[in-house]
């Protein structure tokens, strides 16, 4: 039996386990979403319990199950790996598109009939799919129950709580007392008494606490209840070591058990008005809540301030650019030097350049799973190579040809990275050069741009589309994300995209920090994307009013070799050649030998 061919026999033996769960509780259809009780863009291991019945890694995705049916929805980004992943497992790939009455709600609203129940876990659903789910269903005669975990039980070596322990981040600028006095500040202004937050940035932003519960994200898993007198923090017993217990007594922050969270919401007097983020939350909780509490939705006041990052914070991710500059100028080093002498593959790719970070000061992860996509693969944006599938970039002796696309960034006490660079195997061909020209023109566009300050962030995207549009060209994600601060690598509240809802909370301020990445994508050939951070500070005070620029943060040579110069106009040749001799001025301390002469080299002005 394949390798495939035994994972398809594996995920039909759980989904027929889920099943007896099902008709043991009288459910016709069940729900799982990709989400944990505090809706992470990586849950832990214990709630990944999409991932276990389905055998699908992609990050999203949603699997429904009734008696004869199973099919996982997702979206274009997943198409091909859920086709292959799901090969002969009985599951179907249901391909999800912006045209309407095609989401998993539709779906069961048409499949599942009066006096039928329909299960999702509570715990893991976000407030606003809840709601939906709930008003579709009331009209439709079909009851919706929350209150039952069935992966859990159909999941017998499910696993526990994770045990690492929450330290003190030391390198936090402005004490928590002083966080949680301002958060009360805005409480107040909203009109709220208490305060639910659940989002694991937040948190650890707020206490100025690390964890190590995520994959790639310095997070522990907690909620916090912050009320005008003290906070209660839940988290699992014997994470928080006895000295650091101590010091969040001093600023009035108590432990308790995790599992308490929804009991207390519940047990909140009447009259409490109990902020919550409808973003962030789970339906779960919010059933929780006492019936005598008022219940104000507004975004956390705590994803807005941590977004705007201090001068301190600032310095500290400068410092980590540069570690991580170095970091890939070694790696780089050593890949240009081993092409066509040492066997190269995707799988390669990311161990050399992982173990290139590990070296750094500082270094503590890597901050997402590295994309190393060469050719074809690289025209996949969430690609990744994998021991049972992956690309050869080049083999001894052998010529290779073509382009190899790295999505990569670490974490480090200072800072969080995230960047792309692009760069040839063998001579690129002029369409490349093209592509990828075109690419960084959109790049340079976005990085030199000014704007009035409280511009909302999604009006910023169509800059970096600008010079891909002219050639009738365009690419299908976003082109950028905020950047958290030794935290998520995604964070909001804003964001450069077409689909981003343009409110108010999304207006750029100084500090704010987001990704810059364009790309251009070849199905079958090649992907081309260039990706920096940028930092919004201040420009100039005119009598229009205050304007920002962004200063680019990450610190790398994007390869001069693809750049087709005849399409760059003077302007854009001159931030190519000051960007260069930037990278070249913050990373030459930080490198020596081979990883010089390559920095040299690559930074040489056009």
């Amino acid at each position: 039996m394949s390798l495939q061919e035994s994972q398809g026999a594996q995920t039909r033996e759980r989904i027929a386990r889920l099943r007896q769960v099902m008709r043991a509780h009288d459910v016709a259809a069940v729900w799982v979403p990709s989400n944990d009780p505090h809706l992470s863009q990586y849950p832990p291991r214990r709630w990944k319990g999409r991932e276990w019945l389905s055998g699908f890694t992609g990050s999203l995705g949603t699997l429904v199950v009734t008696e004869d049916f199973a099919g996982l929805w997702v979206d274009s980004r997943y198409w091909d790996q859920a086709d292959t992943q799901l090969a002969g497992s009985g599951i179907v790939t249901v391909r999800m598109t912006s045209a309407p009455g095609q989401s998993h709600l539709d779906w069961l609203g048409a499949n599942v009939t009066a006096g039928q129940t329909v299960a999702v876990d509570g715990m893991v659903l976000s407030l606003g799919q809840g709601r939906a789910v709930s008003s579709l269903f009331k009209a439709k005669g079909v009851k919706l129950r929350t209150d039952l975990d069935l992966v859990a039980e159909a999941w017998p070596d499910r696993p526990g709580m994770p045990g690492a322990p929450v330290y003190a981040h030391a390198l936090s600028p402005g004490p928590r007392a002083e966080k949680l006095q301002a958060l009360r500040a805005e409480m107040n202004r909203l009109g709220a008494t208490h305060h639910l937050i659940s989002t694991l940035d937040d948190i650890a932003w707020l206490t100025n606490l690390r964890g190590a519960d995520v994959d790639y994200i310095p997070v522990f898993l907690a909620h916090l209840l912050v009320a005008p007198e003290g906070a209660r923090l839940f988290i699992t017993e014997g994470k928080v070591p006895d000295a650091l217990r101590a010091a969040l007594e001093q600023d009035g922050i108590t432990l308790a058990p995790y599992a308490q969270a929804a009991p207390v919401l519940g047990a909140l007097p009447d009259g409490a008005k109990l902020l919550v983020d409808p973003r962030s939350v789970t339906h779960g909780l919010r059933q929780a809540v006492a019936q005598g509490v008022t219940v104000v939705e507004a975004l956390n006041p705590s994803t807005v301030a941590k977004s705007r990052k201090t001068p301190g914070e600032l310095a500290h991710i400068r410092e980590a650019m540069e570690q991580d500059g170095a970091a890939l100028c070694d790696f780089f080093a050593w890949f240009e030097s081993a092409l066509g002498r040492e066997p190269i593959t995707e799988l390669t790719v990311d161990e050399r350049l992982s173990a290139a970070r590990a070296r750094r000061p500082g270094f503590v992860s890597l901050s997402f799973s590295t994309i190393a996509a060469f050719n074809g693969n690289g025209a996949m944006p969430h690609y990744r190579a994998t021991k049972d599938s992956h690309a050869t970039v080049c083999m001894p002796g052998t010529p290779a040809r073509g382009l190899l696309l790295i999505d990569s960034g670490g974490q480090y006490t200072m800072g969080t990275t995230d960047i792309t660079r692009v760069v040839p195997v063998g001579e690129p061909t002029a369409e490349q050069r093209r592509d990828f020209t075109l690419v960084l023109r959109g790049n340079m566009n976005l990085a030199s741009a000014r704007f009035p300050r409280g511009t909302r962030s999604p009006a910023l995207d169509a800059l970096a589309r600008a010079p891909l549009w002219a050639e009738g060209l365009d690419y299908g994600h976003g082109t950028g994300h905020g950047v958290g601060y030794f935290l998520n690598v995604h964070e909001g509240p804003h964001g450069i995209s077409p689909t981003m809802p343009n409110e108010p909370h999304t207006a750029l301020e100084p500090g704010m920090v987001t990704s810059n990445e364009p790309g251009l994508y070849r199905p079958g050939h090649w992907g081309i994307r260039i990706e920096n951070i940028l930092a919004v500070v201040p420009a100039e005070t005119t009598a229009f009013g205050e304007f920002l620029r962004f200063e680019t943060l990450s610190l790398c040579p994007i390869d001069t070799r693809l750049v087709e110069r005849g399409l760059l106009s003077r302007a854009e040749t001159d931030w190519l050649n000051a960007y260069h001799a930037t990278v070249r001025e913050r990373l030459l301390p930080h490198v020596d030998g081979p990883a010089r002469d390559w920095l040299l080299q690559r930074t040489e002005a056009l």
